[in-house]
C-alpha cells in the first residue's frame, strides 16, 4: 500500500519579530517549493542545516501547518482532514526514536494500532510481524524497555512502529544521526530491504548526501530558504549537478560515490575471445584468467573497483596463450575476472575500464534541463 504525495507551492514563513532595532522581515522557512513523491517511491531530501528539509517533512503529516500552498496525498488536500486522524495513518521517525520509556518494545510498538481501535489480537499479531520484521523476534525483545536496548535496537524499535499499522507514506527525519557510521551503515542496508518489501511512499530527510544517494530513488537537494536546486536519480545529481550550490554540496569524490550506483555491464568487459581449435583450448584460455578476483555481471562497480584496489591476485604471470586486456596490458595484475549468472567467465575489467563505465553510467543518465530548479519536480 502506498500513496502519492504532491507539494503544490509550498511556503512556510515564521511572523517577524520585534527588536530594539525595530521590525525585522518574517522568516522563511521553505519558499514556494513543489515536489511529487509517486507511490512507492523514496524521495530523499538532502541539504545544509536550515534548508528546511524537516519544515517540509512535517508539513506532510501537519506537525508544521503550510503558511500557504498545498500537500495533497493520493489528490486529497490534507488541510481538508482531521490532522491526528493523518498523522495515524502516517508512519514517522525521528533521529531519537521518541520510544516511551515506561512501556516495553512490544507496547511501544502497539501504540498506534490501540489509539485506531485495534483488537489484542489482531495488535498482537502484527506486533510480532513487524518486530520480526526488523530483525527483533517478540520473544527475545518484546519485553524489554527501551533502556535494555542498544542504539541501534531502538532504532529498529522506532521503525517498527512507524510501520505497525501498514501505513500508505512514511516520513523519515534523520533516522540514523545518532548512531555510529558502521551501525549506521547497516541499518541502511537494512531499511532498504524492508521498505522493498513493504511498498510505502516514504520521504527521507538526511544531511548526509552518501546516504541520500545509497538509499534514494531520487534526491532532491534544497538550499536555504527551501529552494529546490535539482531533483533527479541519484547517479544523475552526481555525474550532473544542475547548479552550484548542488555541486559544492555534493562536493568532493562525486566519482567514488557514483560506482556502488553503477553497474557492471557486457559492454565494459574485454573479452577473452573465442577458445582456440584442439582439445584442452578452453582450459588454456581460461587459465589467463585463474588466481584473478571476480566480479558478476550486473554487480556494482564499487565491487570490482575494491577487488583492483586490494590487489588480489596481483603478480601472477599470464597462462599459456592468454590474451591482453587492452593495448598494451598484460595478463597479469590490475584484472577482474568477469563472470555471467552462471559462474562462466566472460571477460576481464580493468582500471581503464572502471573509468569507462563511469563515464557511460554518467553520459546515460539525463543532464538538468534548463529551468531545472525552479521547483517543479513530477518524477
Amino acid at each position: 500500500m502506498s500513496a502519492r504525495i504532491e507539494l503544490d507551492a509550498v511556503r512556510k514563513a515564521y511572523p517577524a519579530r520585534r527588536s530594539r532595532g525595530g521590525a525585522r522581515a518574517e522568516t522563511v522557512a521553505v519558499e514556494s517549493l513543489s515536489l511529487v513523491v509517486e507511490p512507492g517511491e523514496m524521495l530523499a531530501l538532502v541539504g545544509p542545516s536550515g534548508c528546511g528539509k524537516s519544515t517540509t517533512l512535517r508539513m506532510v503529516n501537519r506537525l508544521v501547518e503550510p503558511s500557504s500552498g498545498r500537500v495533497l496525498l493520493d489528490g486529497v488536500d490534507t488541510a481538508t482532514l482531521d490532522p491526528v486522524r493523518l498523522r495515524r495513518g502516517i508512519g514517522y521517525v525521528i533521529q531519537d526514536v521518541g520510544l516511551l520509556p515506561h512501556r516495553t518494545v512490544a507496547a511501544n510498538v502497539a501504540t498506534v494500532p490501540r489509539l485506531l481501535g485495534w483488537d489484542r489480537r489482531r495488535t498482537s499479531e502484527r506486533v510480532g510481524a513487524v518486530l520480526e520484521l526488523v530483525g527483533l523476534p517478540v520473544g527475545a525483545y518484546g519485553r524489554r524497555f527501551p533502556h535494555e536496548l542498544s542504539g541501534g535496537e531502538r532504532q529498529r524499535v522506532g521503525v517498527a512502529r512507524a510501520l505497525a499499522t501498514d501505513p500508505p507514506v512514511l516520513l523519515l527525519d534523520e533516522p540514523f544521526g545518532a548512531v555510529d557510521p558502521e551501525l549506521r551503515r547497516r541499518l541502511q542496508a537494512e531499511l532498504a530491504g524492508i521498505l522493498a518489501e513493504i511498498g510505502s511512499t516514504v520521504v527521507l530527510v538526511t544531511h548526509d548526501i552518501d546516504e541520500a544517494v545509497r538509499l534514494g530513488d531520487r534526491v532532491a537537494v534544497l538550499s536555504r530558504g527551501g529552494r529546490l536546486e535539482q531533483v533527479a536519480e541519484p547517479l544523475a545529481v552526481l555525474a550532473h549537478p544542475a547548479t552550484a550550490r548542488v555541486r559544492d554540496f555534493v562536493g568532493d569524490g562525486a566519482s567514488l560515490r557514483m560506482l556502488p550506483l553503477a553497474r557492471v555491464e557486457r559492454a565494459d568487459v574485454t573479452s577473452l575471445g573465442p577458445a582456440g581449435p584442439g582439445i584442452g583450448a578452453a582450459d588454456d584460455r581460461a587459465e589467463g584468467v585463474a588466481g584473478l578476483p571476480s566480479v558478476v555481471l550486473g554487480a556494482p562497480l564499487s565491487e570490482a573497483f575494491a577487488a583492483l584496489a586490494d590487489g588480489v591476485g596481483a603478480g601472477r604471470p599470464p597462462g599459456p596463450g592468454a590474451p591482453s586486456t587492452r593495448a598494451g596490458a598484460g595478463a597479469g595484475p590490475g584484472r577482474v575476472a568477469v563472470t555471467d549468472a552462471a559462474g562462466a567467465v566472460v571477460g576481464t575489467l580493468d582500471a581503464d575500464g572502471v573509468l569507462a563505465a563511469l563515464r557511460r553510467a554518467a553520459d546515460a543518465v539525463s543532464r538538468p534541463a534548463s529551468g531545472a530548479n525552479e521547483g517543479r519536480a513530477d518524477r
